[in-house]
């Protein structure tokens, strides 16, 4: 479990999360989820497919709890959350990015206040090769260059792998380039971040989920991608990125994350309908407290993925009260 090494780190992962002000001191460690009495219904989830195993693992140990709730989870992408939840088609909305400005006037218009969006995890999106590719690490600039068509971070087209460093056998290899589509928070997130919000090239093998994007570069001797490192496998090597502007390559580990040096970080989202006239239903927020407890978080690393700060998890709870 993630402990607050430093106010430093703490503070950049609240700059993550939008939050400008350091909260008072957490406890030592997440709370151990209690069961309450009384909690039945339906928890409908529509959203992030990055979120989707981790759901379901929630959802699981929940229903173990509660087996008079029941739990429906479809992940397709984190832009069908905001019209499910608009609609009302859904209780909870996984993203793996925010709402954009649009969505959110879209719920507030019909709902009549906005969307809550409560962090329950930290994601480095990772840059995926085969293992047998022995490139060292990427900069965003070089990632631009082979995903994207505009090049906005100013770097020559790399279309194969000589481009890229590699000498031999590997000069002449084409690069073969999967991501996600256009419904995916990740397709929006590395498209903002590695490549300045530039388009994608056309040559790009979109995937319709995270796991199949790595099955993909696990595939293909040529290829690479992105995707969550909760879905990393022994058949893909995972690649160190620096930020281009003179930093070294730092690996996607969750200490990098959290101390601002790894360039693809980024947190992980359930948005909420919560009215502020009026509590959430029961079992949507006990469902919110188990994914934020000891337990929850637990899973959350099960996953490969990295546990809330304290501190930033203290306050995740205030906002489902």
């Amino acid at each position: 479990m993630f402990r607050n090494s430093s106010r430093k780190a703490l503070f950049l992962s609240l700059v993550l999360l939008g939050l400008t002000a350091l909260p008072a001191a957490a406890a030592d460690s997440p709370p151990v989820y209690r069961q309450v009495a009384g909690v039945a219904g339906n928890v409908n989830s529509v959203g992030s497919d990055t979120l989707n195993n981790l759901m379901a693992l929630w959802s699981e140990a929940f229903r173990e709890i509660y087996p008079n709730v029941a739990v429906q989870v479809e992940g397709k992408g984190s832009s069908t959350a905001p019209p499910a939840l608009t609609a009302g088609a859904a209780q909870i909305g996984p993203m793996s990015r925010l709402m954009k400005t649009s969505e959110i006037e879209g719920f507030e218009k019909s709902r009549g206040f906005k969307p809550t969006p409560v962090a329950v995890a930290v994601d480095c999106l990772a840059i995926y090769v085969h293992r047998d590719n022995p490139i060292p690490s990427l900069s965003l600039p070089q990632a631009d260059a082979i995903f994207s068509s505009t090049r906005k971070l100013n770097h020559a087209e790399i279309a194969r792998w000589g481009e890229a460093g590699l000498t031999g056998d590997w000069a002449n290899r084409a690069i073969s380039v999967y991501g996600r589509n256009a419904a995916s928070g990740t397709y929006a997130f590395f498209k903002e971040i590695a490549m300045g919000n530039g388009d994608y090239k056309n040559s790009v093998k979109e995937q319709p989920g995270s796991a199949a994007v790595v099955n993909g570069v696990a595939g293909d001797l040529g290829g690479i991608g992105y995707s969550g490192i909760g879905y990393r496998t022994s058949e893909v090597r995972v690649l160190p990125v620096a930020d281009g502007k003179g930093g070294n390559p730092v690996e996607p580990t969750f200490v990098n994350a959290l101390n601002g040096k790894y360039p693809l970080a980024r947190l992980l989202y359930i948005y909420i309908p919560k009215d502020p006239k009026q509590p959430l239903p029961a079992a949507t927020r006990e469902f919110l407290r188990f994914a934020l407890s000891s337990q929850g978080q637990e899973l959350v690393e099960r996953e490969g993925y990295g546990a809330l700060p304290l501190d930033v998890l203290a306050e995740q709870l205030k906002l489902i009260e």
